[in-house]
This record gives C-alpha cells, structure tokens and sequence, in this order.
C-alpha cells in the first residue's frame, strides 16, 4: 500500500495529464506545479517533467494525427530548430532561484492568454518562415530551461494569430511538445542529472490520465 499523500500525488499527476492531453498538451506545467506542492528540488522536477511530458504528447500526438487534425507544412517550420535549442536549456543548469524566477514569470504570462477572446476560428492566414524559425527556437529554448514543452506558447499563439484552427493547433502543439522534451531530457541527461527515483508510478499514472484524455 502506498501512504495516502503517494496516492494523491499519483492522482494529481494523472488528472493533470487528463486534462492537458485532450486541448493536445502533455502537462508538464501542471506536473511542475503538483511536484512543487509536494516538495520535489527543481533538479528533480526538470527530469521528471520532461519524461511525463514525453509519454503524454506521444498519445497526444498519435490521437490527434489518427483523428485527421495535423498539418506537416505548418508543423515543420516551427519545430526545426526547436530540438537543438531544447537541448541547449535542457544542458544548462540553472540556479535554483533563476529556475523560479524564470518558471513563475512563464507561467503567469502563460494564463494571461486566458484573458484575451479568440478569434474567428474558421479564417486562417499563413505563417512566414522567418517567424516560424522565431517562435520554434525561441520556445526550444524555453522549454529545455524550465522542463516544459512549449505547447503553453505554441497554441495559444496559433490561434491568437490565426494561423491555425483550434484542433489543428492541437495536433501541431503535441508533437512539438515531443520534439522538445525528448531533446531537453537528452540535454539533461548530457549534463550529469539522474532521473529521480519513483518516476516508474508517475508514468503509469500519466499515461492513463493521458490515454483517456487524447481520446475524448
């Protein structure tokens, strides 16, 4: 039996990946904030999250391309320097109170997206290269840094700018959140950090969360 506050993280951790994986998101922003609330170092959070990311946008990402929504052409522009620049942030170790402060300002700004009325979801205008290249690096760079995906930025910038449908946005945002974690874990990995013991349960706990939200 594990204790009770074993259980409620698990739970957590599966209802974050639930909730996340079904707008296309893997959740590593809700996965940083449970670990937080439970006590986790930053150097154990970034790992983690990173893994969890991992396993939920590979749902994500199947779901959404079975189901019709992606869109090679708007996808590879933005995530061609997203991996090399994933694996730069993920490298660099940063000072716990850089990591914070960094990570508190991306989340705040990220729920500020929430404030703002999207537009007509059904008129769509291309994305220029140059500003494709912009935005995959500059979120690559992001996401090794903090442990997160991107995909906080990616869709909300997609649809606010109208280069994207709500649904396609989705399916381009998971893959890119895979992209991105996979480099940034590779990054970490490459700097001498280990993998937090209990990652096993996590997992698992995601990938049901996850399964069962890309699906709905």
């Amino acid at each position: 039996m594990l204790p009770l506050s074993d259980l409620l993280l698990l739970i957590a951790i599966g209802g974050v990946a639930w909730l996340y994986s079904s707008v296309g998101h893997a959740g590593a922003s809700g996965y940083i904030a449970v670990l937080s609330i439970a006590g986790l170092a930053p150097q154990e959070i970034k790992p983690l999250a990173l893994l969890l990311n991992i396993l939920v946008a590979t749902i994500a990402t199947v779901q959404f391309y079975r189901a019709g929504h992606f869109s090679w052409s708007l996808f590879w522009p933005i995530a061609l320097l997203a991996p090399p620049m994933a694996f730069l942030g993920g490298y660099i170790p940063l000072p716990i109170a850089w990591f914070k402060g960094l990570l508190g300002l991306i989340l705040a700004a990220s729920s500020l997206w929430l404030l703002f009325p999207i537009q007509n979801d059904e008129q769509t205008k291309p994305l220029g290269m140059p500003q494709a290249l912009g935005i995959g690096a500059s979120l690559g760079l992001l996401s090794g840094l903090t442990g997160t995906g991107g995909g906080i930025y990616l869709t909300p910038l997609l649809l606010f700018c109208r280069w994207a449908k709500t649904k396609t946005a989705s399916a381009i945002s998971a893959p890119f959140i895979l992209v991105n974690s996979i480099s940034g874990l590779a990054g970490v990995f490459t700097s001498g950090a280990p993998m937090p013991s209990g990652w096993f349960l996590l997992a698992i706990a995601v990938i049901l969360g996850g399964g069962v939200g890309a699906t709905l």
